[in-house]
């Protein structure tokens, strides 16, 4: 594993206007589409299960054995849903993938179909980035001018539609039941499984559902080899991935690195932390994950190492904090967040942020006492695991894990009266007016 950049998804981005089907052809684009119909369609599968492509949406499923969940003796239609409902605070690698080279994606799309026997696929965008929802609807209309798309797709005899969704811009649409709800014209609330996508998922049909990252990284596997990806990352979490690094750094942007980088060697390659201050905690998958601090600097990022850590890589969204930043308004912001997107099905959830909420504020302005904590930590005990879906458990990581790091922190706020921090410390950039 070499812990240097390895631009494979990003390394058109910078092109002049990379996201049209000539700047993307001119660079090989629709190659391994090529390749893919040159081979049968379950080799492709085991092409992605031996290159070990795990889920970059969160979850870091295996990629080819979820595909080989779908049960090809069924007579209903296949279908591939791909989620591109990213709203989760701190991520931000999708939506750039979109916008710089949709064309990757869609390329993506063809493969993933053909490999397990899709007709139709839905790309599902949420509904408030109408800028992404308009050029990935333009690369679309491109793909089937060109042939990419449609009837007999380059003479294979494979026919393909795809369909751009957009989304009512719920958080909750995030998880792939709920988002088949929204797909289905209902409201967005996670099924209760069994049965599962693969066995009926879309239109009581078997589907796969994967994120934009995931299927965008299938062509240049087809292309290279599954021993090329795997040659990268470490040995149970394979391949390259966007690393999302936003907040308290020099240059935040995406950095596209083998799994098993170290935060460490990201914040240097993102020019370092803000002059004068240090690393005080930071997310490793968005704020749905256990807090780290600056003792987890050497912390390989990738699915094993990170959760022995006690936290999850999730979608590598990470959102870096220096001591100008108060643990407990930023906890509270997110539970405020998770509290406004709960769908409201389980009780659980439902309640449960808003009892968090009504907590943490309190605890912000330094009212109630210590063991308001243990009344914390115990209602995250009674929400974690119990409600339909992830959202809950997302919601408790950063309260429960900001507790067990900066307990003193909460206990200051209580003897100081209120938060010891200057907002305007921690801002990124100076209000309007103000002086520099």
């Amino acid at each position: 594993m070499t812990d240097t950049l390895t631009p494979v998804l990003t390394d058109n981005w910078g092109d002049e206007r990379a996201w049209t089907l000539a700047a993307y052809e001119a660079r090989g684009g629709y190659r391994a589409l090529d390749k893919a119909f040159a081979m049968a369609p379950g080799a492709v599968i085991d092409e992605v299960k031996e290159s070990g492509l795990r889920g970059r949406g969160g979850a870091g499923f295996p990629t080819g054995m979820k595909w080989g969940f779908i049960p090809q003796d069924n007579p209903r239609p296949k279908y591939l849903v791909v989620n591109a409902d990213e709203s989760e605070p701190g991520t931000c690698k999708d939506i750039p993938l979109l916008m710089a080279s949709p064309h990757t994606l869609l390329e993506g799309v063809i493969i993933s179909s053909y490999a397990f026997g899709a007709h139709q696929a839905f790309i599902y965008i949420r509904g408030e980035v109408l800028h992404v929802i308009r050029r990935v609807q333009r690369a679309v209309q491109e793909a089937y001018l060109a042939g990419h798309l449609g009837k007999n797709i380059h003479g294979s005899g494979f026919d393909l539609d795809v369909v751009v969704h957009s989304g009512a811009g719920a958080y909750i649409c995030g998880e792939e039941t709920a988002l088949l709800e929204g797909l289905e014209g209902r409201r967005g609330q996670p099924r209760l499984r069994p049965p599962f996508p693969a066995v009926a998922g879309l239109y009581a049909s078997p589907t796969v559902i994967n994120n934009v990252e995931t299927i965008s990284s299938v062509p240049s596997i087809i292309e290279h080899g599954s021993s090329w990806f795997a040659s990268m990352g470490t040995e149970k979490s394979k391949g390259f991935g966007i690393f999302s690094l936003s907040g308290h750094v020099k240059n935040p942007g995406q950095y596209e690195a083998p799994l098993g980088i170290t935060l460490r060697r990201l914040i240097l390659l993102a020019g370092g932390m803000r002059d004068g201050h240090e690393l005080k905690f930071w997310t490793p998958g968005g704020s749905s994950t256990p807090l780290l601090t600056a003792e987890h600097l050497d912390v390989p990022l990738d699915f094993e190492a990170v959760g022995a850590a006690g936290s999850m890589l999730g979608t590598r969204a990470l959102q870096i904090f220096d001591d100008t930043t108060c643990v407990v308004r930023a906890t509270l912001r997110w539970t405020e967040f998770y509290k406004h997107e709960s769908c409201g099905k389980c009780t659980p959830c439902r309640e449960g942020t808003w009892w968090l909420v009504q907590t943490l504020s309190a605890l912000e302005k330094g009212q109630g006492s210590e063991a308001d904590l243990d009344l914390l930590l115990d209602q995250c005990d009674n929400i974690l695991g119990r409600s339909f879906c992830a959202l809950a458990d997302g919601a408790v990581s950063p309260v429960a894990s900001s507790i067990q790091y900066f307990r003193d922190e909460y206990v200051a706020h209580l003897t100081g009266g209120g938060c010891p921090f200057d907002p305007a410390a921690s801002t990124l950039f100076a209000a309007e007016g103000a002086s520099a």
